[in-house]
């Protein structure tokens, strides 16, 4: 026989971490949530008020409580004591210490039981002897012990008032129990003066007091768990439309525009609904408008740019059979060739930018990713621009002591990239030195291009990549460039998932920085190039020449 049993589950009280986390789970919630926030606040105001009161109350009702009661035991106290007073007064004691011992026996068991207590103590107030003069009284455990100097000596002096105090009198378990003791002269005839002390106990009254503290403690809690789940609701009732609406425009504006507000009834929360959804309305149209007009708009400049191949490629060829021919024209004529012939070039480069900015619009841009050096490929492109360098006076350096190792990218973006930014940088560079730099890390490959010209201001580095912006309209352009081939490398870099940074400053020059991700890596806001290049550490003279360089065998170790 066999028998299966279920999974046993066991409930555990919270770890000690767990406990750790709830501050910052309180503060989370005080930061994003409204209905928390609020009803924290309600809560700890209504306890602090119910506090305040609660704890007036009670002293109120304590004060009294025990004012009352000693009103009356003072009542009652004087009513004993002028009684006892009355009989010894009438009492004929002749000097014979046993009629006044009989006399004072009769007002014990008489007189003082108008007091309503059985605890009291009758003290001589003289201490020299007399043979008249009864034993001190102490009765019902009331001690002369327990009272206080201060008290005695009040009554002893002053034999028309009354004095009272409060003290703990022993109780019949051995412990004690709140009470108050009243003293007030006693005249014995032929005896003197004695102090007559009747003690009350208020346990009773301590009793009461504690019922009321706790009922009102007990009422103060069921208020505040009845105030804070009314303000729950109420508040519910409030933040669910708010959290709908925030939730809402959350949706909206991360690109949903279908999403719409429900609305119920005609209060205030259904006018906010109804507004809500009418400006969603008005935003859905304008931004759907707005994508029909791109949309023609890429269509017309990709219509355009296709339509244009044709009579494009002819008038190129004609101008290249003019440009071929000029040594046979008249110089007039040769220079107007030459000139056909360098614009139809530039028209034809601004052509394809234009169809690649159309594509890049329309999100048809694909890459051909291949396992490509970066360092070799910037290489290429120094060698490649070479003669425009020359022809400008300027110096290009390539430093890499990185990025050797071949990283998936497309090369012909990428090379395009580096070749607009190093055709800026010569034109812009005022013949001074360039230095390009490779390096990489685990997570990326950068290469980054240093010019030491004139420099943008902060404003003009803001639009750098803007399409056909330049920081100089009357700068002469040196090398054909369109005005769009910065957007384009930003857009070839983010299609890489990369970066590119740029860093500029009066006087000081300009560096531009490509990132690109090894392998798919997310590269954050980190690169192995900065783009702010500091104070240029070495100076130019120190970089040295660029020297071939030779890719490690696959047999190897190393890094990159």
């Amino acid at each position: 026989m066999t028998s299966t049993t279920g999974p046993v589950r066991t409930a555990s009280l919270p770890t000690w971490r767990e406990w750790r986390d709830w501050p910052d789970t309180l503060t989370h919630a005080w930061r994003r949530s409204l209905r928390f926030r609020t009803l924290a606040v309600t809560l700890g105001l209504t306890a602090l008020t119910i506090l305040v009161a609660l704890v007036w109350m009670a002293l109120a009702i304590q004060n009294d409580l025990f004012e009352s009661r000693v009103r009356q035991v003072e009542a009652a106290a004087q009513q004993a004591t002028l009684a006892a007073q009355t009989a010894l007064d009438s009492a004929s004691i002749e000097g014979n210490a046993v009629a006044l011992q009989s006399v004072m026996s009769e007002v014990q068991n008489t007189q003082f039981r108008q007091a309503a207590t059985d605890r009291y103590a009758l003290l001589r107030v003289d201490s020299a002897p007399s043979v008249v003069a009864p034993q001190d009284v102490e009765v019902g455990g009331l001690r002369a012990t327990l009272l206080s100097e201060d008290l005695r000596s009040a009554v002893a002096a002053d034999p028309d008032h009354q004095y009272w105090q409060s003290i703990g009198l022993p109780s019949d378990d051995g412990g004690t129990v709140p009470g108050v003791v009243v003293g007030q002269q006693l005249l014995l005839p032929e005896a003197g003066a004695y102090e007559l002390y009747f003690a009350y106990d208020l346990g009773s009254e301590a009793a009461t007091l504690r019922f009321v503290q706790v009922t009102l403690w007990g009422v103060g809690l069921v208020l505040v768990v009845l105030i804070g789940a009314i303000s729950w609701f109420v508040l519910r009732s409030v933040t669910v439309p708010i959290g709908q609406a925030a939730e809402t425009s959350a949706k909206l504006a991360a690109g949903d525009l279908k999403v719409r507000l429900p609305v119920r009834g005609e209060d205030e929360f259904a006018t906010l609904g109804r507004s809500f959804n009418a400006m969603a309305d008005s935003i859905e149209s304008q931004i759907q408008e707005l994508a029909d007009l791109s949309l023609v708009q890429q269509r017309f400049v990709s219509d355009v740019s296709h339509e244009l191949r044709t009579p494009l490629t002819t008038i190129r060829l004609a101008s290249d059979m003019l440009n071929d021919q000029r040594t046979d024209f008249d110089p007039t004529t040769a220079r107007a060739a030459e000139l056909l012939h360098a614009q139809v070039q530039r028209f034809e480069t601004l052509l394809t930018d234009l169809l690649e900015i159309s594509r890049y619009d329309a999100g048809s841009v694909q890459l051909e990713t291949e396992p490509t050096s970066l360092a070799h490929l910037a290489e290429d492109v120094i060698a490649s621009m070479q003669q425009l360098a020359d022809q400008h006076g300027t110096d290009v350096r390539l430093v890499a002591p990185g990025g050797y190792s071949p990283v998936d990218m497309d090369p012909r973006r990428v090379r395009r990239i580096v070749r607009n930014l190093l055709g800026n940088a010569i034109e812009h560079g005022e013949g001074r030195p360039i230095v390009v730099t490779v390096d990489s890390d685990q997570r990326s490959v950068a290469v980054g291009v240093r010019d030491f010209g004139l420099g943008m201001r902060p404003e003009e580095v803001e639009r750098v990549f803007d399409r056909f912006w330049r920081a100089d309209p009357s700068r002469k352009r040196t090398i054909g460039g369109t005005g769009l081939g910065l957007s384009i490398a930003l857009g070839d870099a983010r299609l890489h998932g990369g970066t590119l940074a740029v860093w500029s400053e009066l006087g000081r020059g300009t560096n531009f920085v490509l990132t690109l991700p090894r392998g798919g890596a997310r590269i954050g806001s980190s690169s192995p190039l900065p783009a702010d290049p500091g104070d240029d550490g070495a100076p130019l003279e120190d970089l040295g020449l660029t020297q071939p360089i030779e890719l490690p065998s696959p047999g190897r170790g190393g890094t990159s």
